[in-house]
């Protein structure tokens, strides 16, 4: 069977390439109708090292068999850190989907080839927060994902995943893609088309739509906050003229 992790070094020492979490979803953000177009996207954007906290908090609250299925062994806290502040942001994509409270709740990475001789390929991998399974982000990732692949000249698309993992391997198989299996483990291998007019320009607005999304669930956020803040010193005002009384 095709091994090409060892094209991508983004995951920790000893460790494979990161690979795909069941790939379903519960809580925010709802899909969003698209500008102009009539469409509904589920708002996902770029993060990048900006985001290393919330990339981390993601990452650690997983259950442990999806961090198993996640990296293809038991990750413990510190693996998963070194991998967290391992992460190419440089090289390589990473896109997240936040809820209200600017949780990432889902989470997928595009690992570009290291390799001179395999320049157009690139591996994915996701995970989605147990809280926030069943809406199907974890298809709507890899769809993102390989819009931004083919505009950055990726003709072939990975995906390591553990054979037990059928919700990954059926988004996969679903696109196109080729699976091969290998005992306990899969490889799925997608060929894909070259960036056109359509992927550039869908990509750009699903870009703006989410950057505006998540400003604004950070204003609201701030709001609200400020509001708690306000309210909490007016009861204190209230209790110190009770006790004056």
């Amino acid at each position: 069977m095709l091994n090409p992790a060892s094209w991508f070094k983004s995951a920790p020492p000893g460790a494979r390439a990161p690979m795909a979490v069941p790939a379903t979803a519960r809580d925010e953000p709802k899909a969003t109708a698209t500008p102009g177009t009539g469409s509904v996207v589920v708002p996902i954007r770029s993060i990048g090292p900006g985001q290393l906290e919330r990339i981390a908090a993601h990452l650690l609250a997983l259950e442990p068999h999806d961090r198993y299925l996640r990296f293809g062994y038991a990750a413990n806290d510190e693996q998963i850190l070194r991998y967290v502040h391992q992460l190419n942001f440089e090289r390589d994509e990473l896109f997240g989907i936040f809820n209200r409270k600017l949780d990432l709740i889902a989470m997928a990475h595009l690992a570009f080839s290291v390799d001179p001789s395999c320049t157009s390929c690139a591996e994915f991998g996701v995970s989605v927060a147990q809280a926030a399974r069943g809406r199907g982000y974890g298809r709507r990732l890899f769809e993102r994902a390989v819009m931004h692949a083919r505009n950055e000249g990726v003709s072939q698309l990975f995906v390591h995943a553990l054979t037990e993992n059928t919700a990954m391997l059926k988004i996969a198989r679903r696109a196109g893609a080729l699976i091969e299996r290998d005992g306990p483990e899969s490889e799925a291998h997608l060929r894909l088309p070259p960036a056109d007019f359509d992927s550039r320009v869908t990509e750009l607005v699903n870009q703006q739509v989410a950057i505006t999304d998540y400003h604004l669930k950070a204003q609201a956020k701030q709001f609200w906050s400020v509001l708690g803040l306000l309210q909490e010193i007016r009861q204190g005002v209230r209790e110190a003229r009770d006790k004056m009384k």
